[in-house]
């Protein structure tokens, strides 16, 4: 299997700069009031704290694996908890309606994510899956933001701002699977009487139980597969698949930025019911917030990582962005693949443009195929 990178190494692109950062500096990221502790520096994810509450620099990987647990574990403080098995039942997958298109099928679907709660989704399988012995790779295709149509844009082309990218990786012999996301569109599940305290955690938790949807299909390639999103799908992929490590590359398209550099500090576009609420209670210490993006992508690897960040873009600023990737890359580097964290910079708005796309596709493909 070629490396993410090497598939770009003819190609244009741009990283943020690599800067080592000292293994022995440490700066406390703000006290917090919620849990009267010093949180570690998010700008530095080279220092742990051990058992002992001692803040130590990271030398290897079980280092890192202990900062990363704590990276999980204030993300379950604003997020919610992560189910478990409680929340496990079987699939039962309910085919709605199905349609040929060309080179492969849609199917509607629901399945049962939880007890009480079925979550609708689009299966796109590749006719050629049904008539192989060989099984195909898949991928999440999670939709941006659209309260109209939901998870219809990526699968079909029912906006011109971006296109419908789960489609494109169905006739590139992918089998993908198109949740719809919490609180939008057609979708309305009662997250509290679900147990749920966000509606990341409960796309997260719909999300895996996904995975486990294409596990038990008998032609797909199992253990490991893709996600790619824009916008709002470009930030619940890595959320995900910070928490399901079967996810072994993730493309996130104008997906993010520093929760303090987000509307230059105007977090309250976070806090809704569907995203993170409990962010609210940071909104005039947003120093306090638990986690942020350097630290997700950093927990991230060493999988690939394929981050489109527009120059234009007025939702997330792609500086904070390469301020991001800057503070992740040491953790790539202390597992030896530099070169599965990228991030482009097209000149555009808050956009998915035809090269950065075919850039992202062919990231899945060198991690996949």
């Amino acid at each position: 299997m070629k490396s993410v990178g090497s598939f770009l190494a003819g190609c244009r692109w741009r990283s943020a700069a690599l800067v080592p950062l000292a293994l022995g500096c440490f700066e406390p990221k703000a006290f917090s009031q919620t849990n009267g502790s010093w949180a570690l520096p998010r700008t530095n994810l080279l220092v742990y704290r051990n058992s002992k509450g001692r803040v130590l620099p990271v030398k290897n990987k079980s280092d890192w694996l202990k900062r990363r647990a704590e990276i999980l574990k204030a993300c379950e403080n604003v997020m919610g908890v992560l189910p478990g098995n409680e929340k496990r039942c079987p699939l039962d997958m309910r085919i709605q309606q199905e349609s040929e298109h060309g080179t492969y099928i849609l199917r509607s679907i629901t399945y049962a994510s939880e007890p009480n709660s079925r979550t609708p989704a689009f299966l796109l399988i590749p006719k050629t899956a049904l008539h192989s012995p060989h099984k195909l790779p898949a991928v999440l295709a999670l939709h941006p933001t659209d309260m109209q149509y939901g998870n219809r844009v990526v699968v079909e082309q029912l906006r011109d701002s971006y296109r419908a990218y789960g489609r494109d990786l169905a006739e590139r012999e992918y089998v993908v699977l198109a949740p719809a996301y919490p609180l939008m569109a057609g979708y309305q599940p009662d997250l509290k009487a679900l147990g749920y305290s966000s509606g990341t955690m409960k796309a997260i938790w719909d999300n895996m139980r996904g995975l486990d949807l294409l596990e038990a299909l008998p032609f797909v390639r199992r253990g490991r597969f893709g996600a790619i999103g824009h916008s709002l799908g470009g930030h619940n992929g890595i959320y995900t698949a910070v928490f399901d490590q079967r996810i072994t590359v993730v493309v996130s398209s104008c997906g993010f930025d520093s929760y303090l550099d987000y509307k230059d500090g105007d977090i309250r576009g976070w806090t809704s019911d569907r995203y993170l609420p409990r962010l609210l209670d940071y909104r005039n210490r947003l120093e306090e917030i638990p986690f942020d993006f350097h630290e997700l992508i950093g927990a991230l690897a060493p999988r690939g990582v394929f981050i489109n960040a527009p120059l234009g873009d007025s939702n997330f600023k792609s500086q904070s962005v390469d301020a991001i990737v800057k503070a992740a890359a040491p953790i790539y580097r202390l597992y030896g693949v530099g070169e599965n964290l990228h991030v482009e910079h097209p000149d555009c708005g808050h956009e998915f443009p035809p090269e950065m796309r075919e850039l992202a596709y062919r990231s899945l493909d060198s991690a996949l195929k």
